[in-house]
């Protein structure tokens, strides 16, 4: 499971006029605030296809969202540090705040007999919970740390740019995990996605 929400995209008036820096080119600049235009589409495509040192004005389109997926693609997630910033949701902090339950957890792939193993485990969960809410006993806080499975979906608002999302794409397109395939169908939906997945 990945959700993906409150997209917001910025920078393009300036990664349009710095593209164009490199040969004083600013009197073909045809795009306005809302919509970039033929010339300069025509020259984004082109830097795009010379590669990440010709392309360097998608490091300057800035794309903020707010993601929910699993703590087991997070960890791949982790892999793009450059280039991005998240601010996650504290499981240090805040995972006792809620009773478990199983829509806290990606669970769509599961069998019946995976089912039962999430079901036993939130119990347990929520078992623990009530005891650290009692007794706020870190090793009571830890054995729930500990058991937490890697289905457990945490929320992140993150930072990132074109060109991050131009190796994300390459690198997950076809990747194993169903959320990397959702994650990049999501890419061919931003504004000018072909300048990231021209590649």
């Amino acid at each position: 499971m990945i959700k993906i929400e409150n997209v917001e995209s910025f920078g393009w008036e300036a990664a349009i006029r710095g593209m164009r820096n490199p040969k004083n080119s600013w009197d073909k600049m045809d795009s306005n605030m809302f919509e970039v235009g033929p010339n300069d589409l025509q020259l984004m495509m082109d830097l795009a296809h010379g590669g990440p040192v010709h392309a360097k004005y998608r490091r300057m389109i800035v794309v903020y969202l707010d993601i929910t997926a699993p703590l087991y693609w997070w960890k791949e997630f982790d892999t793009y540090k450059v280039g991005t910033v998240s601010n996650s949701c504290s499981t240090m902090h805040k995972l006792t705040d809620k009773v478990f339950e199983l829509n806290d957890f990606s669970h769509e792939r599961l069998s019946p007999a995976g089912l039962d193993v999430i079901y036993h485990t939130i119990d347990q969960l929520n078992i623990l919970r009530d005891l650290y809410l009692k007794l706020k006993s870190k090793d009571v806080w830890y054995e729930m740390i500990q058991l937490l499975p890697s289905s457990y979906n945490q929320k992140r608002t993150i930072m990132l740019n074109y060109e991050v999302l131009v190796g994300i794409y390459r690198d997950r397109r076809s990747h194993k995990l169903d959320e990397w395939k959702e994650f990049c169908n999501w890419i061919m939906l931003l504004p000018l996605a072909r300048v990231i997945i021209s590649q």
